[in-house]
């Protein structure tokens, strides 16, 4: 089966229990967003995918193959990337070295520095390509340290995607960024391949009620309710328990 399949994953850190008995489907197009409130185990949840951490039961397979036993590093060759609350960029590089040196660690050649990689004409092809599908082409050589935190985070994503995964996993894209920069971040999500499977964790509803085409609510580590935005809206228990009363 295509795509990265969860059925029945646990974990537990003695008496506390993170994950239960979470079962859902990911498929190549899906934009799925992870909702819940703070403690839900929605971190809990994405670092079981990415190999952070070990589940105490349950599988985990992409398009067919278990993959609970590969590390963090084995499953992004696998094809599952994530990017992080908080940027993780090489500042005092520019953009477009930032996103040289994704692409040459996703084939391998990051440590080879005896070799000229800035003159590869097939990487800086898609170094291109990756600035020019998120706008980023005119801030090419600039130093990350001098970019608007929207952008950082446009990099960020940039980065991720230049790694070619099929499953991508968005932590808090919107974290940080301010208002008047979250259509940056809206614009990007909506840009992305169609073929890719998104799962968004997020706390800014509007952000989530744009991109999202479904949702999973998650509460102490298992899952309350799943639906399209507009069944998720008309939850009692959900407004409730995350998005409060007076949401519309």
């Amino acid at each position: 089966m295509k795509g990265l399949q969860v059925k029945g994953l646990n974990k537990a850190f003695g008496g506390l229990v993170v994950a239960r008995d979470i079962t859902l489907s990911l498929q190549p197009g899906d934009r799925t967003a992870l909702i819940g409130p703070n403690g839900a185990g929605k971190t809990a949840f994405s670092n079981l995918i990415t190999g952070i951490l070990k589940p105490s039961s349950g599988e985990i397979t992409l398009d067919g193959q278990d993959i609970r036993r590969l590390g963090e590093a084995q499953r992004v060759r696998a094809g599952i990337a994530k990017t992080f609350q908080i940027t993780t960029l090489f500042r005092q590089l520019t953009v477009r070295e930032n996103i040289r040196l994704a692409l040459l660690e996703r084939d391998r050649r990051a440590l080879r520095f005896w070799h000229r990689t800035d003159r590869d004409p097939k990487v800086e092809a898609e170094i291109d390509a990756q600035l020019a599908a998120f706008r980023l082409a005119p801030l090419a050589d600039k130093p990350v340290a001098d970019l608007a935190y929207g952008q950082q985070r446009l990099v960020e994503m940039a980065m991720t995607l230049a790694l070619k995964p099929r499953v991508l996993i968005l932590d808090e894209p919107a974290a940080g960024v301010p208002s008047s920069d979250s259509p940056l971040i809206t614009d990007a999500i909506e840009a992305l391949p169609k073929d890719l499977a998104v799962l968004i964790i997020e706390h800014d509803m509007k952000l989530v009620f744009k991109v999202a085409r479904s949702i999973i609510v998650l509460v102490q580590g298992a899952i309350l309710t799943q639906g399209t935005p507009a069944e998720i809206a008309a939850d009692a228990r959900v407004r409730d328990l995350y998005l409060g009363a007076h949401h519309e």
